[in-house]
């Protein structure tokens, strides 16, 4: 068989790319939670990178390493940060990139904003009807989309770059806060990022996920997830599943609202997806008394606003 070896073979440390770490931590007077004796920290890992921001980095850093410069192909939505933030990785360091994406009827429309980006990076794009997309982590459903996409010799990422490399990547982000906040909250997608974070955070701390996707099956797949990371579960962590807005991209006018005026207080651009629904959830759960007076409440700022 004749090899499909990305044209950079050579293993390439992220690290070349300069990354802000630990990023910036700094406290923001909000009324909102002044009033209930909460003080309110943000960790700013939007700044990482300007390419590769936040959890994005956090996650794809130690995978793209064990790709060992092969061809990357990963999987995502039409309006997925993640395919996004692959799809920069590979500009930034030579790779060739994959993105699979969910939904073959878009494969004969013109190219979203976040797909267009994808594909101005260089990711070549395969698109796959959506019961074959929820079947993906299949063996065999996987290695007939792999013989599709012409890339049966590809290093695979999972959808949202969860894997047990990610979570031991984001525990970084829980040992940057250790001592500093009484609960670090961070917007869940997939549930790498809050599994890492809770299992680097140090023993009395806790870590709050809050999905921004409908259903309650994030539990059992971050419990999982630190099985393969692990071994077994890890730090205290817990889900509030409330302030979805009715699932993934879904952005009601009052969210919109929310975040405008978040940004307008804090000169904070807010990310809609994620950001906005962590954020307006700590509003929530600070008026209903959830963080008793003298608690330190640390919010992860995991992205910013696309385009």
């Amino acid at each position: 068989m004749t090899s499909t070896a990305a044209p950079h073979p050579e293993p390439v440390d992220p690290a070349v790319l300069h990354p802000r770490l630990p990023s910036p931590l700094y406290e923001i007077a909000d009324e909102r939670f002044t009033r209930h004796g909460v003080r309110l920290l943000l960790k700013r890992d939007d700044l990482i990178h300007s390419d590769l921001v936040g959890n994005k980095w956090r996650k794809l850093a130690p995978n793209l390493r064990a790709a060992a410069g092969r061809r990357v192909l990963t999987f995502g939505g039409a309006y997925s940060n993640h395919l996004r933030a692959t799809a920069a990785a590979g500009r930034l360091l030579g790779l060739e990139t994959i993105g699979v994406v969910r939904g073959q009827e878009l494969a004969d429309r013109p190219l979203n904003p976040s797909l267009a980006c994808c594909a101005a990076d260089g990711m070549r794009l395969h698109f796959i009807d959506r019961s074959t997309y929820r079947r993906k982590s299949e063996p065999k459903t996987m290695v007939g989309i792999l013989r599709a996409a012409q890339a049966e010799e590809a290093y695979v990422v999972p959808e949202g770059g969860s894997n047990a490399l990610a979570v031991h990547g984001c525990r970084a982000l829980g040992q940057e806060l250790r001592g500093l906040a009484d609960v670090v909250a961070v917007a869940c997608g997939t549930g790498g990022t809050l599994a890492g974070l809770a299992a680097g955070l140090a023993p009395g701390q806790r870590a709050l996920g809050v999905p921004v996707l409908k259903g309650d099956f994030l539990a059992a797949e971050t419990a999982a997830l630190q099985r393969r990371a692990f071994g077994g579960r890890r730090g205290t962590w817990s889900l509030d599943s409330r302030f979805h807005f009715g699932g993934y991209a879904r952005i009601p006018d009052e969210l919109e609202a929310f975040a405008d005026d978040f940004a307008s207080r804090h000169a904070l651009p807010v990310e809609r997806l994620y950001v906005a629904k962590l954020l307006y959830g700590l509003v929530a759960l600070a008026e209903e008394g959830a963080f008793p007076a003298g608690t330190t409440l640390a919010a992860v700022i995991t992205g910013r606003p696309f385009p």
